[in-house]
């Protein structure tokens, strides 16, 4: 069993209470949401960065790994963890806990999939793309993070922020510990993110699962956004290179939206690159 749907099923009236009125945006935190034996199962076989395969998202608003490629993750965590997490049982419950109807799952586990951080790395606080790239009606709404990190120390950092919607301080800040589920909504002003570089040892990193869930609208009846860096207020120069960053991130967006591309293309390139360091 990964998931006893009983247990969270029984508080589900007091959970959704909390999640809806929940500030600076709709989110809910669950510690040892997973069973213990499928949580130990999922760290046992979390595979380490290559570069076979593994996105590099290094930039002026990233620098972190991914793996979105079904057949590369462990079948552990693709068929079992991701599997339950994209199933309809899973799915009714997302649905009542939010308070969103007709959720889709993404199948493909674009941009999300199994992510992973070193020393050093950091994720810029943002707001999410609003459409999937390749699906032009499907509107993005709730992330589920499953976080696997053993005896995660504070002084590592790292935490999940959540932001206020006028980017004027963090309001909430989550600590990235094992079997840790993290819920929340992606709408144009759910800012979240972990921007201070982590300083942990060279043979921990940060890690975590991470699945996005849908809505199919009429066309035209949402604004398609790539996703939004934003400055925090002590950033300084800082600013205006997250916002060029951003800039170049939304153009790569259109394009994957137009040619029809993915993410394999960029990690081939910057594997290239990898490979000659």
């Amino acid at each position: 069993m990964i998931i006893d749907y009983k247990k969270w099923k029984s508080r589900l009236n007091s959970d959704k209470k909390k999640y809806q009125q929940s500030l600076p945006f709709p989110y809910i935190v669950f510690d040892d949401f997973m069973e213990e034996n499928a949580a130990n199962k999922a760290l046992e076989v979390f595979p380490e960065i290559e570069n076979d395969g593994w996105i590099h998202y290094v930039h002026v608003n990233e620098k972190k790994h991914g793996l979105n490629k079904l057949e590369l993750i462990p079948e552990f965590i693709r068929d079992g963890i991701i599997k339950e997490m994209n199933s309809p049982e899973f799915i009714k419950y997302l649905e009542n806990l939010i308070g969103i109807n007709n959720l889709l799952p993404d199948t493909t586990i674009e941009g999300g999939g199994i992510h992973q951080s070193e020393n050093g790395g950091f994720l810029n606080i943002h707001a999410d793309f609003t459409v999937h790239p390749h699906k032009k009606r499907w509107r993005r709404r709730v992330n589920v993070l499953v976080y696997l990190n053993k005896d995660w120390e504070a002084s590592y950092g790292g935490n999940l922020e959540l932001w206020e919607k006028d980017m004027s301080k963090c309001a909430v800040s989550i600590a990235p510990i094992f079997n840790r589920l993290v819920i929340f909504n992606t709408n144009q002003d759910s800012y979240h993110g972990f921007p201070d570089a982590i300083i942990c040892p060279d043979h921990v990193t940060r890690k975590s699962i991470a699945l996005y869930y849908f809505t199919e609208e009429k066309s035209g009846s949402f604004k398609r956004r790539a996703t939004n860096y934003r400055a925090r207020p002590n950033d300084g120069y800082k600013a205006l290179l997250i916002w060029v960053d951003k800039k170049f991130i939304a153009l790569y967006s259109w394009l994957k939206g137009v040619l029809g591309i993915n993410d394999d293309l960029v990690s081939k390139i910057l594997n290239v690159f990898n490979r000659k360091k």
